[in-house]
């Protein structure tokens, strides 16, 4: 498990202004590369979404005998896919806190609070203000958080294609257990990335071996 850590402590393994000039470079450095994988990991996910639901849409606008078939197996992948997004961009906002708060600790005595400080319009005033600053202003609204429930919004409306493309319930008929295992399945991955997918967060031990290696001078 991972041990707590102080402020007294943060502080001192990060004194020197050496060491602290470049540990804020790094961080900075590792920010913008976490915004970037940020976006390409959407457009992944999104490319994936975008055909399964076309995919989903052709079926349902066709007249093949095996409709209901393909449409379950197409929402399920959009639901593992939309899940998969929803986790992976908490994952994403998660680490790009973690350097956005290093930044934050470390950047006072190396540039000043420029990280921290924000600096914004005054309120506006009268009501030709206020409606400009509604429809053209800026907002401190975050993108990733944005991105997380717009996953989320996906997801649930993969849930409800899966749940229109089931047959009718009838007590009478006899289960389809192919629909129950591949939506079972679908179900155990979602689970899987809550559960398996997290970061590891003990204590990291690594086992090291050594080839031996020599040159032969019997030749």
């Amino acid at each position: 498990m991972s041990e707590d850590y102080s402020q007294e402590q943060y502080k001192e393994e990060f004194s020197g202004p050496i060491k602290r000039s470049k540990a804020l470079d790094h961080a900075l450095d590792i920010r913008k590369f976490e915004i970037e994988l940020y976006w390409k990991r959407a457009t992944y996910f999104w490319a994936f979404i975008g055909v399964t639901l076309a995919g989903y849409g052709a079926v349902q606008a066709s007249s093949v005998i095996n409709k209901t078939d393909l449409s379950i197996v197409l929402a399920c992948l959009g639901i593992v896919f939309s899940f998969g997004w929803f986790c992976v961009n908490k994952g994403s906002k998660q680490w790009q806190e973690n350097w956005e708060n290093h930044v934050d600790m470390l950047e006072d005595e190396e540039t000043g609070p420029l990280y921290k400080v924000i600096l914004s319009r005054p309120k506006p005033k009268g009501s030709k203000e206020w409606i400009s600053q509604i429809i053209t202003g800026p907002s401190p609204y975050s993108v990733s958080k944005i991105n997380q429930i717009i996953s989320l919004y996906v997801t649930l409306l993969w849930i409800f294609l899966l749940y229109k493309s089931l047959p009718e319930f009838n007590r009478c008929a006899q289960i389809n257990w192919e629909y129950v295992i591949i939506i079972g399945l679908t179900f155990i991955t979602c689970i899987g990335f809550v559960s398996l997918g997290r970061t590891y967060g003990g204590k990291n031990k690594y086992l090291a071996k050594k080839r031996k290696a020599e040159i032969d001078n019997s030749a």
